[in-house]
């Protein structure tokens, strides 16, 4: 049967309690007041549990926010154990709050640890907060760590006035806010000068101590007195003011809400009786808009998809401001991939290099998520050397040698330089990207692991692409055909014949001296001994200062030392080989090989 309303005279009395709703603002005030990092650490081995634990928490908030605008939770046992508290400025509608507390999870991973286990972290937004820490502390009131953050403008008339309305505009704040379950927001004017403000008691925290913070906040936030805004944040509370109205609703619009939910409640038990059709009507209403949304969205998608083109999970777009964009999709099906995700995010937001693929934001929407970094437009160093078409002119040497030195750059920053130390462990052709110039740029750092300061790049965990891995990440992984392009260089090499490794298609291009130099270098840094290797930043010296005396390079790791065997590794390589592009071999280039450590 067709459903249509005129045939459904009910509907009337849906309607009835869409009037007894506000409608919100739509300010989920999602701005970051002040971020506190606890120095607590604990040993580097616990980390992946710790940060287990910290994700499952955070997931396990997501939802009690989303029902109740506050929640807590505790994972994880004994001293890994994760306690966590969220809560939402209780103006805000369900879907600012929802909006912001999805914001201030991904800000937070600001405290997680790199290159020591940060045990705790506390971050206020102006719409919420969210806090975590290796202990229950919720008791929690008042701490050395809590925060004055005055704005950065003097109001500009009677200062005498305006302190005067900043000072009754607390006070009534603090009173009225203990008397009001914890939540107050109100405004003082005198003499044509408006002070707005806002007070909330975490609801974890009882009346008394409620009390006791806020009467703290008021004592600190006097501070900026002369300042167009203020705020004080407590592990308890929190307080701010302002020459402009900041907040969504008033108390008097909270109490007439509260009024118009016993309405709704009457209303409701007197309807009692309709229930089953009105409950018929809903279903037949939601699957009508379910099929309208539907629709709605394919045509946004087929709108969308006329102007971004797809490869797999990566895909080109461009912003409205006319910038051009590569988005990465993922999708989770296992905390696993969920780990990684934070990993990304967390790691190429906080690292900046000419030779790193920039990260320009995120969207996290379950369990499919996107990354969104900046536009490589001549694609990967893998496309030109293997995959181009031949009419595609080969690159040429000066070219090649930037993308090395390039590349090289790029990882010593990773290992050495910024303030994580990272090795990436999937360095291969298909993760350097090349700008328009030939500018080499390391993408995916999906597969990362930090290391401390004090470690060395072992781990007993595998991770990347076969064959583009230190020998050590390995051990006896690798088949004897593998390893036929490094067995091929090194027997070239000893014969002071190195430079017949290079690409045929240079021939008279490039000088013999400075490609065997460069294989040397590449030589140098598989060597079997990991301590001979150098390391990244003196890989980049090597390279760039041709000056530079380079060390003899030591027999590599799985090669067979027989004069036959090397013979037929020559034969079968030395008609196609290429420098630095075509085997999936272990080091099978310079470029692969540099994933060493300091």
């Amino acid at each position: 049967m067709a459903f249509s309303f005129q045939s459904q005279p009910l509907w009337l009395l849906l309607l009835i309690p869409c009037f007894l709703l506000d409608p919100s603002l739509s300010d989920p005030r999602a701005r970051e007041a002040a971020i506190v990092c606890s120095n607590g650490t604990a040993p580097f081995s616990q980390r992946q549990a710790f940060v287990s634990n910290f994700v499952a928490a955070l997931n396990s908030l997501t939802p009690l926010i989303s029902l109740q605008g506050y929640g807590s939770t505790v994972n994880g046992t004994g001293n890994l154990s994760v306690y966590a508290f969220g809560e939402c400025m209780k103006d805000l509608s369900s879907t600012d709050c929802n909006l912001c507390f999805a914001e201030i999870k991904t800000q937070i991973q600001k405290c997680l640890p790199y290159q020591q286990l940060t045990l705790g972290g506390r971050l206020f937004f102006d719409g919420c907060y969210l806090r975590y820490d290796d202990y229950a502390f919720y008791a929690e009131i008042l701490t050395p760590d809590d925060k004055t953050v005055c704005g950065s403008d003097d109001f500009g008339g009677n200062q005498t006035i305006f302190k005067d309305n900043i000072v009754r505009l607390v006070k009534n704040l603090s009173t009225q806010a203990v008397n009001n379950s914890g939540f107050f927001d109100g405004s003082v004017t005198k003499n044509n000068v408006t002070v707005y403000g806002l007070a909330q008691c975490w609801e974890f925290v009882n009346r008394s101590s409620c009390w006791a913070c806020l009467a703290n906040a008021v004592s600190r936030i006097s501070s900026c007195q002369s300042k167009v805004e203020g705020r004080a944040l407590n592990a308890g509370c929190y307080m701010m003011y302002s020459t402009q109205k900041f907040y969504n609703i008033s108390v008097t619009t909270m109490v007439a809400r509260r009024g118009k939910s016993h309405l709704a409640v009457i209303l409701a038990t007197t309807l009692s009786a309709f229930a089953s059709i009105l409950l018929l009507s809903i279903a037949i209403f939601i699957g009508r808009e379910k099929l309208l949304k539907g629709r709605r969205e394919k045509k946004q998608l087929q709108a969308l998809l006329s102007t971004v083109r797809g490869s797999g999970s990566v895909y080109k777009g461009k912003l409205p401001d006319g910038t051009v964009i590569a988005v990465k999709r993922l999708f989770f099906n296992t905390r696993q991939w969920v780990d990684h995700f934070f990993n990304e995010i967390s790691l190429i937001s906080s690292i900046q290099h000419k030779n790193l693929v920039r990260l320009l934001g995120c969207s996290i929407t379950g369990p499919e998520s996107l990354l969104v970094y900046e536009f490589v437009p001549n694609r990967s160093l893998h496309d030109h050397l293997f995959a181009m078409k031949e009419n595609v002119r080969p690159i040429s040497w000066e070219e090649r040698y930037k993308i090395i030195l390039g590349t090289a750059e790029g990882l010593a920053y990773l290992h050495e330089e910024s303030r994580l130390r990272i090795i990436h462990r999937d360095i291969k052709l298909s993760n350097v990207l090349l700008d328009h110039d030939f500018t080499p740029k390391i993408a995916d750092f999906g597969l990362v692991r930090f290391l401390p300061q004090d470690k060395s790049h072992l781990s007993t965990a595998i991770a990347g692409t076969l064959g583009y891995m230190a020998p050590e990440y390995v051990n006896n992984s690798f088949s004897e055909d593998s390893m036929c392009l490094l067995h091929l260089i090194w027997s070239l090499y000893v014969r002071g014949r190195a430079h017949e490794a290079v690409d045929r298609a240079l021939e008279g291009e490039f000088g013999e001296a400075a490609a065997s130099r460069l294989l040397q270098i590449g030589l140098l840094c598989v060597q079997a001994d990991a301590e001979l290797r150098p390391c990244m930043s003196m890989a980049v010296k090597m390279i760039s200062d041709e000056d530079h005396r380079l060390p003899e390079p030591t027999q590599p790791p799985f090669l067979n030392s027989s004069g036959a065997e090397i013979t037929r590794s020559i034969q079968r390589e030395s008609a196609s080989s290429r420098l630095l592009s075509r085997s999936n071999s272990s080091s099978d280039s310079i470029i692969e090989s540099w994933i060493n450590t300091q």
